[in-house]
């Protein structure tokens, strides 16, 4: 396998082992996310509320297999809806390098520590909440840590 392969290989070209090296294990994808209509701007608004599969102490889904059968609606990342991104925090890795950006100094593929998006804070790790236990309403929740980057 060549070093920095995800500089020179397309999104859409990656295998599929090579697609799941992208993520950077931050667990933002597992926040709800609210979003205004489009004749009102379309913009997402992230909660800290995770989905209840998220494992906190993981940070990552605690069934990844079967996750679109217990969540419908959760969306499956992968080279052929790449549109998805738009509402993916900046700090994504796929997104970034979508937009050419290149991984960040803190992804496990540069740093070469699985667990450096934790310790520089560019994960949900110890940051969420699930919806079984708020009482007040999703647009109450509404945070900005998941669209801050921290280099």
């Amino acid at each position: 396998m060549l070093d920095k392969w995800w500089e020179i290989t397309p999104l859409q070209e990656m295998t599929q082992d090579e697609w799941e090296k992208i993520c950077d294990r931050c667990g933002k994808c597992c926040l709800i996310k609210l979003q205004d209509e489009e004749e009102d701007g379309g913009e997402v608004y992230y909660t800290d509320v995770a989905c209840h599969l998220f494992d906190g102490d993981a940070c990552q889904c605690a069934d990844y297999k079967n996750r679109q059968l217990r969540v419908p609606d959760c969306v499956q990342l992968e080279p052929g809806n790449l549109e998805a991104l738009s509402w993916m925090p900046p700090s994504c890795s796929y997104r970034r390098l979508q937009q050419g950006l290149g991984l960040a100094s803190w992804h496990h593929l540069v740093s070469g520590d699985i667990n450096s998006v934790h310790s520089t804070g560019n994960s949900a790790i110890g940051r969420v909440v699930f919806e079984r236990d708020i009482d007040e309403d999703l647009e109450d929740r509404i945070v900005e840590w998941p669209i801050i980057v921290k280099n």
